[in-house]
């Protein structure tokens, strides 16, 4: 018993017994994920494991197999060294693997799902475990109880469920509903209770529980029922289980309320009254009764009879119908006759009293024979209906009437009755013949069917009357009719394939075949619409672009089916809508723009076209630039783009935007294009001296310099670039005791010297460069001062300091230099040998005379050394050191412009 306790205790822990018999039970729930945790057979079976009483190292190794890898086998997995059960992937569906059946078994090897212990209930796994080595041998029986959860709801095994009440069901009378709910759970999670959507107030429901434990829900009858007040009720029956939460199943309860004899035929009149006279033929009507009874099939038939108080002449003069309740004249009116008949019919239904009703007929004695009326129709006629087809011409024949008197006594006279575009005229030249024909012709759409009456009498005021119907056949007279002749529709563009865009109707006022409409696309339509022949329906089979096209129009007809067919036409104009399917699109990927330096701030640098192929708001294109903002502005409207402040080349000669284009649409769309701007030169720096350093420094030549030969060089650069850069060298003005001695190079600004130098060249020489560019349309120059000192040697440094600082007398020459600005060779020339030949003759003679001068010559210095000194500035003076050029740094130095 404490077994059977453990077996269904707890959703996850697993109980187990443990015997000599090696007999294990656990039970755990169905639907478990994988790796859930049913046992430890070696636990429960008490075997020597890891950490037990016995040491690791005399530890036996266990295993633990399944016997045979069945039908149970493949719900449980089975850890050899552990004994663990865990729960496969294999879902354990405990309605899938349980026969309901009480005993039954399914086996699979030596391992099988039972559910005949140890409860009928219970639902049980059957697993065949062998536990090894030899010494702990033995066959383990493993039970695992399935215990069930609710996870199927009550479903009803038809959707639709009819129950039939008979209308006298007595108060409490319950009717077992023949399908009950279904539920594979068990126990409380299966069907608990039934409950109606709506009882109506006279239904309720009651479930009834068998030996099994079958539940079976009951229709219960809780007030008065009346099929001919109501004879249906229409309800949802919802069963519920008991599981937590709980779940429900419907299905849809018809109670049909059958009928019973409860109501008896009855006549809405009490009496008839008839006037009859005399000389009615046989079979005239007299009369019909019509009596009415509210229950249905066999319990509303009625019969009619005579009253037992009708006399035998009236029944034998009038032939009562016994199922329709007409009443005849069967015989003839004689001057025997009664003239006031009292008739007593009876309505009969099944298990009723008769309802009753009189019908007095008066019968009118005449002595003379009625005027006769005799057709002989033109036109089509069946049973007293002629059949005329609209658009007859007028005067269309329809019938000749004959009139006459049988008496051949009285004259008779006749005339049309009714409404109509007829006419009854005598026919010539016959006596009592007369026409009848159309005035105008008919039209089927206006009436269908006229009901006229020849009517004749005589000259004793006897009248007989005899009716006609005319109908009127259609035909194929009208066109189809469009309900809008301009048919505007709008789509938006990018639409989906086959989207609908209008359903076209049209009516055909004509009948049957001639009144069905069918539609077709107009020879102007494009290919991609389509327009269903029958239903009308407008469809486009492709997606439409706006841009491409905005607007369509074209035809479409309405084609009925009469012979021969009858068409109108219809406009169709569509309008694509925009969508903001289009990014903006840059005339250029790519905009390059040159503009000079020293632009104006905020002056039109160029224009960047943009356009988009969207209209309105999805069209509008607003421009930004990305980078360099806080110089450029971009005119959004315009596309103008503008520098903030004045470009300087000599900073940054060239910039690359980005510029942004962004539409209005939502959401919106955007493109980017490259803009490159080119600052072209202008002539806006003049060229920048930097050797020599200062218009106060000197070079010293010696006397023995050759012809030729460099002695120094002016050098300048210019920050402008092209012809604005090109520089040229000249020499302006000239100081010294023979200033020609020197040249400059125009183009490289090399110094040299063109003659030998005499004993009477010795002095200070100061030369002024001008240093000019090549711009346009004002070449700019810079001025500097170059002092040569020619003496063997520099012997008084600060007296030639204090010559430099004086202003010199020069005289400007402005005489432009002359230089080529392509690249040429200068052609070296070989040096002058007439100086050094004159110089040679010179030293020649004058050591001669040398000697006895020589004293002359001494006085003579000395008393113009002064005079000398201040003048042509070529006083010899010694010199404390040699000043090596070439030991100079050139550094710049500004030189200001003259």
């Amino acid at each position: 018993h404490l077994l059977l306790f453990l077996l269904f205790v707890g959703p996850f822990n697993c109980f187990a017994s443990y015997s000599r018999a090696t007999e294990l039970f656990y039970s755990l729930n169905e639907g478990l994920p994988a790796g859930v945790l049913i046992g430890s057979l070696a636990r429960d079976l008490r075997l020597p494991t890891a950490g037990g009483q016995y040491p690791a190292s005399l530890q036996p190794p266990l295993s633990f197999t399944l016997a045979s890898h069945g039908l149970g086998g493949q719900y449980v997995q089975l850890d050899n060294r552990s004994g663990e059960l865990h729960t496969s992937a294999v879902e354990i569906d405990r309605e899938a693997l349980c026969v309901e059946s009480s005993g039954a078994t399914i086996f699979g090897g030596s391992a099988a799902v039972s559910s005949s212990s140890p409860s009928p209930e219970s639902c049980l796994l059957l697993l065949d475990v062998l536990v090894l080595p030899q010494e702990y041998f033995r066959l383990v029986k493993v039970k695992i109880a399935i215990r069930d959860v609710n996870d199927n709801a009550p479903h009803f095994p038809v959707p639709h469920i009819h129950l039939s009440v008979p209308e006298n069901a007595p108060v409490n009378t319950r009717l077992a509903i023949e399908h009950p709910a279904l539920d594979p759970d068990m126990g409380t999670n299966g069907v608990q209770t039934y409950r109606l959507r709506d009882n109506y107030g006279v239904f309720t429901l009651d479930v009834e529980e068998n030996e099994n434990g079958e539940r079976t829900p009951y229709l219960i009858v809780m007030g008065a029922l009346d099929r001919e007040t109501q004879d249906e009720y229409v309800t949802v029956i919802i069963a519920e289980d008991g599981g937590t939460p709980p779940l429900m199943g419907s299905a849809t309860l018809t109670i049909g309320i059958s009928d019973i004899n409860d109501n008896c035929p009855q006549f809405n009149d009490s009496q008839l009254n008839v006037t009859l006279y005399g000389n009615s033929s046989l079979g005239t009507h007299v009369a019909t009764v019509h009596a009415v009874d509210m229950d249905l099939g066999s319990n509303a038939q009625i019969t009619y009879s005579y009253s037992q108080k009708v006399p035998q002449p009236s029944r034998d003069l009038f032939h009562l119908n016994e199922s329709t309740g007409t009443i005849t004249l069967s015989t003839k009116v004689d001057g025997d006759t009664l003239r006031l008949h009292r008739l007593i019919v009876l309505g009969n239904g099944p298990g009723c009293i008769p309802a009753v009703i009189t019908v007095l007929v008066t019968i009118i004695k005449v002595m003379m024979r009625p005027p006769e009326v005799v057709p002989r129709f033109i036109a089509n006629e069946v049973e007293g209906v002629v059949y005329l087809k609209e658009l007859e011409p007028i005067n269309t024949p329809i019938a000749f009437f004959t009139i006459k008197d049988p008496d051949e006594k009285y004259k008779v006279s006749c005339y049309l009755d009714g409404d109509g575009p007829f006419r009854l005229s005598p026919y010539q030249p016959y006596n009592n013949e007369y026409l009848l024909e159309t005035t105008k012709p008919l039209d089927f759409e206006a009436q269908q069917l006229y009901e006229i009456s020849v009517v004749a009498w005589n000259s004793e005021g006897f009248q007989v009357k005899k009716t006609i119907k005319v109908q009127v056949l259609d035909d194929n007279d009208n066109s189809p009719v469009f309900s809008e002749q301009l048919i505007e529709l709008s789509i938006e563009e990018n639409n989906v394939p086959n989207a609908f865009l209008t359903k076209l109707h049209a009516t055909d006022a004509d009948s049957g075949e001639r009144g069905q409409v069918s539609y077709f696309l107009g020879p102007d339509a494009p290919s991609y619409f389509a327009l269903d022949k029958t239903t009308g329906v407008l469809t486009v089979s492709t997606q439409l672009d706006r841009e491409e096209k905005e607007k369509y129009r074209y035809t479409v007809k309405a084609v009925d089916s009469g012979f021969p067919p009858r068409e109108s036409i219809a406009t169709v104009t569509i309008t694509v809508l925009d969508k903001n399917d289009n990014s903006p699109r840059f005339i250029n990927k790519d905009f390059s723009f040159f503009v000079p330096e020293n632009f104006p701030g905020f002056g039109e640098i160029g224009v960047i076209s943009v356009t988009d192929a969207d209209a309105g708001q999805n069209g509008w294109v607003a421009l930004s630039v990305l980078n360099g903002s806080d110089i450029f502005v971009i005119d959004t409207g315009k596309g103008v783009l503008r520098a903030k402040v004045s470009l300087d080349r000599e900073q940054q000669s060239s910039y690359v935007l980005w510029i942004e284009a962004v539409d209005g649409g939502d959401p919106a769309l955007s493109s980017t294009a490259k803009i490159t701007i080119l600052l072209l030169d202008i002539n806006d720096n003049p060229p920048l001296v930097l050797f020599p350093q200062s218009n106060m420094s000197y070079l010293l030549v010696l006397p023995s310099t050759l012809p030729g030969s460099p002695i120094t060089e002016v050098y300048a650069v210019d920050k402008d670039t092209g012809m604005n850069a090109v520089i040229a060298y000249s020499i302006i003005g000239r100081r010294g005791p023979r200033p020609e001695s020197f040249r400059i190079d125009p183009k490289t600004g090399n110094i040299t010297l063109e003659e030998s130098l005499m004993q009477n060249d010795y002095g200070l020489y100061r030369l002024l460069v001008k240093v000019s560019d090549h711009g346009y349309p004002e070449p700019l120059h810079s001025t500097v001062m170059v002092n040569l000192f020619v003496n063997d040697t520099v012997s008084n440094e600060s007296y030639i300091e204090s010559l430099l600082r004086k202003e010199p007398d020069i005289s400007v020459e402005e005489k432009q230099p002359q230089i080529s600005i392509e690249p040429t060779h200068k052609k070296i020339e070989s040096a002058s040998c007439m100086p050094t030949l004159v110089a040679l003759s010179i030293i020649s003679l004058g050591s001669i005379a040398l000697v006895t001068g020589m004293g002359i010559y001494i006085c003579l210095r000395k008393g113009k050394k002064h005079h000398r000194a201040d003048e042509n500035l070529e006083v010899q003076i010694p010199l404390n050191g040699r000043i090596n050029l070439h030991m100079l740094e050139k550094k710049p130095v500004e030189i200001s412009n003259i």
